[in-house]
């Protein structure tokens, strides 16, 4: 049977090393014979949650893409949430969309997450705090799953991700999902 994978990638660089590997996660889940979709957030249109709490009415006074990527969320079995860290955690783009969620994130149920994140810093204790973030969220979804992560230190430039063994990983871990 196949699934519904859907792929956000947070990064601010399109074809940027996380971004990247989103794209092998793509491609692996896609041979395996799954219906993948990829959403970066790079081109879309966000805005931050002001707590006003609209969004228990069922209408929240934003008009942009945060509705529409809920939506697919809600329909996905697998979610993908990819971020380069800056500063020890998710980048801002990824934040915001999850603090949107509010407005749908107890009617996600039994899906599984994966996690790929990248940083300039080599140190892979540093993965921790943004680690936490993303696994917080899952633990918000009821009987939800964290089911993989890739974590890659010590990539900065665009396209220093080529140079591992992590977009194979990624191409493996995606086609992994069946």
């Amino acid at each position: 049977m196949n699934k519904k994978v859907l792929i956000i990638s947070g990064s601010p660089r399109k074809g940027g090393n996380s971004d990247t590997l989103c794209d092998h996660f793509a491609a692996g889940a896609a041979q395996s014979g799954n219906q993948v979709e990829k959403i970066w957030l790079g081109d879309k249109q966000l805005h931050f949650c002001t707590g006003c709490y609209s969004c228990r009415n069922g209408h929240c006074p934003h008009n942009d893409d945060a509705v529409t990527i809920g939506e697919k969320i809600l329909r996905a079995d697998v979610t993908v949430l990819a971020t380069p860290v800056y500063f020890y955690t998710m980048c801002a783009q990824l934040k915001t969309l999850i603090d949107r969620s509010v407005m749908y994130y107890p009617e996600i149920k039994n899906n599984h997450f994966y996690f790929i994140m990248t940083m300039a810093d080599t140190v892979t204790e540093n993965f921790t705090g943004t680690i936490e973030a993303l696994k917080g969220f899952a633990a918000c979804c009821e009987n939800s799953t964290v089911d993989g992560m890739i974590c890659v230190p010590g990539v900065y430039e665009k396209g220093e991700i080529d140079a591992t063994s992590f977009p194979e990983r990624a191409f493996e871990m995606g086609s992994g999902i069946k």
